[in-house]
């Protein structure tokens, strides 16, 4: 079932879009403003995002840029007000794979979502995560790191691939917790700590970074 991101701040055609979606076999997530919708996006538990422009805070054009930047590949879909051809170019040179304008009909939105993840299936597949001499291949499930075989448990698996997904960006302990153990996690426990100093006994000090008051990263 296809994950969908809906970031949108006017209620009404949130709900709108959820129902839609949701109706026709979409698992859906909802918020309302530009960081959320980042911090939600880099997890890589979404197949797709349906993005407003006219976001509080961050605006849809900064969220998109820095998932470019980020590495995050994921499909974005532009849902916006803004109807002007330099609004429209500027939001695909960024990075979006569609736009649409609003009012809107369910769907045509409904086709290009089905579209964009039609199109984003027949990508080649990476199996094989690297960062320098650490490699993750995702089809066998082993980490090597330089000639040597690293065994890991299910958990450090899943947080050494979000971190070979990402690297050299700064994740938190947040962002983690709810990639690797799900949001229903208590925030407030320490096992991200616990399973970083485990990846780091295992491959080395070096390979993950504190970053204070930030969370962790892997340098690139």
């Amino acid at each position: 079932m296809n994950r969908i991101l809906i970031v949108e701040d006017e209620e009404r055609i949130a709900s709108f879009v959820e129902k839609g979606l949701r109706a026709n076999g979409f698992t859906t997530t909802v918020v309302g403003d530009g960081e959320a919708a980042y911090d939600y996006a880099v997890t890589g538990g979404f197949d797709l995002i349906v993005l407003d422009i006219g976001l509080p805070g961050k605006d849809g054009f900064t969220v998109l840029r820095q998932l470019r930047e980020a590495r995050i590949s994921v499909p974005v879909i532009i849902l916006t007000a803004r109807d002007s051809v330099r609004d429209t170019v500027a939001g695909l040179e960024g990075g979006a794979d569609d736009w649409m304008t609003k009012p809107f009909r369910f769907e045509e939105l409904l086709a290009r979502v089905r579209l964009r993840l039609r199109t984003a299936a027949r990508a080649p597949e990476v199996t094989v995560l690297r960062s320098g001499e650490l490699t993750l291949d995702l089809r066998t499930r082993r980490a090597r790191s330089g000639e040597r075989t690293v065994d890991l448990t299910a958990r450090e698996f899943v947080l050494l691939e979000l971190f070979l997904r990402h690297p050299g960006q700064v994740l938190s302990r947040e962002q983690i917790l709810s990639h690797v153990w799900g949001y229903d996690f208590d925030p407030g426990s320490n096992i991200v700590d616990v399973y970083v100093r485990a990846l780091r006994k295992k491959l080395g000090a070096a390979r993950v970074e504190t970053v204070r008051g930030m969370g962790y990263r892997l340098p690139e």
